[in-house]
């Protein structure tokens, strides 16, 4: 079976959907010849490209300004056009719906194949940020769910995301839940990891580790995070650390929020971190994964920490939370910086109630690719009737 995935980024641009699509491409060469379509990110290097176990196919792009992304330009490539006809594939699976898979799916309508679409994010959110005028944005939301519409199937990654499309969006294409996962394991020895991370990063041995990991963008609501913990300070937690791991745009803004509260002796800013092995020492030595964030919709790096049993904090209303129930793999937060800050206070007063979450975040949240993976290719064989 030949497959093809298609998604509107690609490295050395690094989020959660080049990961996702990354991870399915891999497993899925167990099983089928997997072609990756995507895009000429900024910094890419081609020879980079045949280092990968699958194919990949750029297209064109524009650069855009003040962002780390590319507007794809694979409707004006010929060459990118030339490779797709080529490819002869049986199954299309589209992971954003803008030129890229767009062009994926009428490939798919053209050659009468199905196609399959992965429901990633919050689009209308990010369109209302950009868009004030309410017929444009109408627009922009009806032709992405055109292509989302035209799929013979999608996928939401959480249950609040297809509620999200089908009532909200119009999504009339059928639908149901495919959950994200992760590739990283379990720390094998605990006390090592943490000192590792101790040693990177200056870390006392006794102090309580807070985490984010992700992009280094006010969109994810970090600069939240900061008023936060100021806050809990003043509430008496003491002896801590803040990691902020990644890097974005909003560097040197939140740089100015940890300066402007106070919290330049508790936060450290560890940059992009790339090697899996350290992601995991990082998410075993920490206490919690804060993630404020109401504009991810299932982020891999709450996965990533429930793998190494450290639940995350939450705030209510978001979609990304909703395979969590509060107080049993981890904890849901009214919204409000005195609340987030209360709630980090309580957890670490309660150790023994602290345990119960970390075993049930470690026991219900965490999911690796493989499982699923295999879940996926049955399903392009239904679609296909191929093997």
């Amino acid at each position: 079976m030949r497959v093809g995935l298609f998604i509107d980024t690609w490295y050395p641009m690094v989020d959660g959907v080049i990961k996702v699509v990354d991870n399915y491409a891999k497993r899925l060469t167990q099983y089928c010849d997997v072609t990756v379509f995507c895009t000429e990110a900024k910094g890419y290097d081609p020879e980079e490209d045949s280092k990968f176990p699958y194919r990949i196919v750029r297209c064109g792009s524009l650069p855009l300004m003040n962002y780390d992304y590319t507007i794809p330009t694979a409707i004006l490539d010929p060459k990118f056009d030339s490779l797709l006809l080529k490819s002869k594939l049986d199954i299309v699976h589209i992971h954003s719906p803008f030129t890229v898979g767009a062009s994926g799916v009428l490939h798919a309508k053209l050659h009468g194949i199905p196609a399959v679409g992965t429901l990633h994010s919050q689009y209308k959110q990010d369109f209302e940020k950009q868009i004030k005028v309410k017929p444009v944005l109408n627009a922009f939301m009806n032709t992405i769910m055109g292509v989302f519409n035209s799929c013979n199937e999608c996928w939401a990654v959480n249950d609040s995301i297809k509620d999200l499309y089908v009532n909200e969006y119009g999504l009339t294409a059928p639908c149901k839940v495919r959950l994200n996962a992760t590739d990283h394991k379990t720390v094998p020895d605990r006390e090592a990891a943490a000192a590792i991370v101790n040693e990177t990063y200056g870390v006392p041995s006794d102090a309580t580790v807070l985490l984010f990991v992700g992009r280094i963008d006010f969109i994810k609501n970090i600069d939240f995070i900061v008023r936060s913990l100021s806050r809990a300070k003043k509430m008496g937690l003491s002896n801590f650390k803040m990691l902020f791991v990644g890097r974005g745009k909003d560097e040197d803004s939140l740089k100015a929020v940890i300066k402007e509260e106070g919290l330049e002796d508790e936060v450290i800013m560890c940059g992009l971190v790339s090697s899996r092995e350290m992601l995991e020492n990082l998410y075993s030595r920490a206490k919690l994964f804060l993630f404020p964030s109401l504009y991810d919709a299932n982020s891999l790096v709450q996965i990533e920490a429930a793998c190494q049993g450290t639940p995350t904090i939450f705030l209510e209303g978001a979609r990304t939370s909703a395979s969590v129930t509060d107080g049993v793999n981890g904890y849901i937060c009214a919204p409000g910086e005195d609340n987030y800050a209360r709630k980090i206070v309580d957890i670490l007063s309660d150790p023994e109630d602290y345990e119960k979450v970390s075993l049930g975040a470690q026991r219900d949240l965490y999911l690796d690719w493989d499982s699923v993976v295999k879940e996926v290719y049955e399903d392009y064989c239904r679609f296909t009737g191929k093997q």
